[in-house]
């Protein structure tokens, strides 16, 4: 016979959820936002940020500082000659896997691996990689953050410095960054009232995930960079699914879409509290929806 006590807390338990903020831009009309969101707020973009170290490389490239094709060992000495260069690093051909090597703690995954943590690593790449280069896409965290170190050695700063440099700074975009203050800073809600810490994520593992932006912010970088064009072609980072070019993020407190369309049309979804998947589904049923709302057959293919 169960326990009546635990079984009135298991119902009770049962029925508290987690709020879920959420916060909504488009192409078509004012912000929406539910559960506490807010557009001038920073919240962590997680992997949206490999669009800002992607570009960044790019534009580096484009300004002669270094080639796509430089192999990782000529700005990374310590690494040995694998046919990594740093193109396959953004398009994630390199081989790489996607973690860092060895278990990463469940509460906070990444606190521990610093730059140096990352530069030990760099004598092993060759045993560190799955796969030959450019023979497949993987996926990989730690090529990024491999990228970010390579292009920080190149340009003879730090990642944050020439992200602002090279990117943030040309298409004027303030509020995008790796240290936030605090006091404005949006935490994901706990289940009775507190807020839920987020994961470090400012060490080497920065330049694959680890930037915070307010959710205007990443709409301007959104447009400036898909819809405006300003700083020429996407960067290979960006996905492309037939004529919608995109990019998503997850930690486990916050989850994020972005993506637009030839046609102008455009989205941004940002929650806390959310499963990853939904907040693809949300943003990709926007784009949809807009679409069919202008008689737009071709918008089925978003």
């Amino acid at each position: 016979m169960p326990f009546p006590v635990l079984d009135a807390v298991s119902r009770a338990r049962s029925l508290v959820r987690r709020r879920v903020p959420t916060c909504v831009l488009t192409h078509a009309g004012p912000p929406s936002l539910s559960d506490g969101h807010a557009v001038d707020r920073y919240v962590p973009i997680a992997s949206l940020t490999k669009v800002v170290t992607g570009t960044a490389l790019t534009r580096m490239a484009a300004a002669g500082v270094l080639a796509l094709d430089d192999p990782v060992e000529r700005w990374l000495p310590a690494a040995p000659a694998t046919g990594i260069t740093l193109l396959h690093l953004a398009e994630h051909t390199s081989g790489l896997p996607r973690l860092p090597p060895g278990p990463l703690p469940d509460r906070d995954p990444y606190a521990a691996f610093d730059l140096p943590a990352l530069h030990a690593l760099l004598p092993r790449l060759d045993e560190l990689a799955v796969n030959p280069p450019g023979s497949g896409e993987e996926y990989s965290n730690l090529g990024y953050a491999i990228l970010g170190a390579a292009l920080a050695a190149a340009a003879g700063t730090t990642y944050e410095e020439l992200a602002e440099a090279y990117v943030l700074q040309p298409l004027d975009i303030a509020e995008i960054t790796a240290r936030p203050a605090p006091e404005r800073c949006l935490q994901a809600p706990g289940l009775f009232g507190g807020a839920r810490r987020p994961w470090t994520m400012d060490g080497a593992i920065l330049p694959a995930g680890g930037l915070w932006a307010t959710p205007r912010a990443v709409a301007d970088l959104v447009v400036r960079l898909l819809v405006e064009r300003r700083l020429g072609d996407p960067a290979p980072t960006w996905i492309r699914t037939g004529r919608l070019v995109w990019h998503n993020g997850a930690t486990e407190l916050a989850s994020l879409f972005a993506g637009a369309v030839d046609d102008g049309r455009w989205v941004v979804v940002h929650r806390l509290n959310a499963e990853p998947e939904e907040t693809d589904q949300l943003g990709v049923s926007l784009l949809r929806q807009a679409a069919a709302r202008t008689g737009d057959d071709a918008g089925q293919s978003t």
